[in-house]
């Protein structure tokens, strides 16, 4: 049989539907036209995924970038106003109370506003014994700029009329210098502004104590006990004395004058300990103190650009747990209604 002839066997072989599945077919075509007028229109919704995703992805990344870009200066004004507020505070000199330092100057080593040298509103009193103390720390370039501020510290020591306690100072990587040195009290205030202007200042600490009452006790114990001394004198020199009362009375000049002794020495001590006030300074480089740089443009724009990428990703997952029963609902509703369909299908086929 040629080709030409099975085609035609075939069409003339074709199955006829029944009248009854023809009239079920024309039911549903027209319930169908009948319940959407409009004509369907079907998303691609794997193309359209493909395509969404990555342009999603690209403009979070985008505006992460422009964002992060423009605030990139936002932390640096954060950082410098942090560094001159904690400078200030360092600077600060503390006694009974606080006063501040005044910053008009700029830090060479973090371009900020840094606190400079000032006397010290604390000062000693004239008319009493007091002991002064001070402590210093100031922040050097590096470890050369170390030898040479412990050098003129000592220089200054000298010109100021006092001297050095003990001087320990150490080269290297993180350069330090440790100082312990003693000025006169009516040069104190000029030592601590002259020292202060060798470096910037970290910490700066003033304290007093108040020797006088000490003092005025010692003092007054001293006429008290000098008159003792001349009363037990005046005895022995006129008066006849047995042998023991004589004994009694040396023995008791002999403590009397021991006392008055112990009480010269306690006098001059305290008043040596008000004539001269002693100042412990550090001089540190920026390694020693863990000083941080402050970042480049380029780190702080790549680091708010991650911080926006955070909040974008925060705010993703939010949208997706308030989103999350609703598109459950609509898999169910979508899953249900084709489940309808293919069982509708199945029971015309069936029929």
């Amino acid at each position: 049989m040629t080709s030409p002839d099975l085609i035609h066997e075939l069409k003339a072989s074709r199955p006829a539907a029944p009248a009854g599945l023809r009239a079920s077919v024309r039911a549903i075509a027209t319930e169908e036209t009948a319940r959407s007028p409009w004509p369907a229109f079907r998303l691609p919704v794997r193309r359209l995924a493909v395509v969404a995703m990555p342009a999603m992805v690209a403009l979070a990344i985008v505006s992460a970038g422009v964002l992060g870009l423009a605030r990139s200066d936002g932390p640096t004004q954060a950082l410098r106003d942090e560094t001159l507020e904690s400078g200030r505070a360092a600077g600060t000199t503390q006694t009974n109370k606080d006063t501040a330092e005044a910053a008009p100057a700029t830090d060479p080593l973090y371009g900020v506003p840094a606190p400079q040298p000032q006397s010290s509103a604390i000062g000693p009193t004239d008319d009493r014994a007091q002991r002064i103390s001070a402590t210093l720390t100031v922040e050097v370039s590096d470890s050369e700029a170390v030898s040479r501020a412990a050098q003129d510290a000592l220089d200054l020591t000298r010109r100021l009329g006092g001297h050095v306690v003990s001087a320990s100072v150490a080269t290297g990587e993180e350069g330090s210098a440790a100082l312990t040195v003693r000025v006169p009290v009516a040069r104190v205030q000029e030592a601590i502004v002259q020292l202060s202007a060798l470096g910037r200042i970290v910490a700066q600490q003033v304290m007093i104590d108040d020797l006088q009452e000490g003092l005025d006790a010692y003092q007054r114990s001293e006429r008290s006990v000098r008159a003792q001394i001349a009363v037990v004198v005046a005895k022995l020199e006129s008066q006849t004395l047995d042998a023991e009362t004589r004994a009694r009375l040396e023995s008791r000049l002999r403590n009397l004058r021991t006392d008055l002794l112990v009480l010269r020495r306690n006098i001059a001590g305290t008043k040596a300990e008000a004539r001269m006030a002693t100042i412990q300074l550090a001089v540190v480089t920026p390694d020693a103190l863990g000083a941080v740089p402050v970042p480049s443009r380029l780190d702080r724009t790549v680091d708010e650009a991650v911080n926006v990428l955070l909040w974008e990703g925060v705010v993703a997952l939010a949208i997706a747990i308030v989103a999350a029963p609703f598109a459950l609902v609509a898999f169910a509703a979508w899953l249900g209604r084709r489940l309808y369909r293919r069982r509708e299908e199945d029971r015309l086929l069936a029929t």
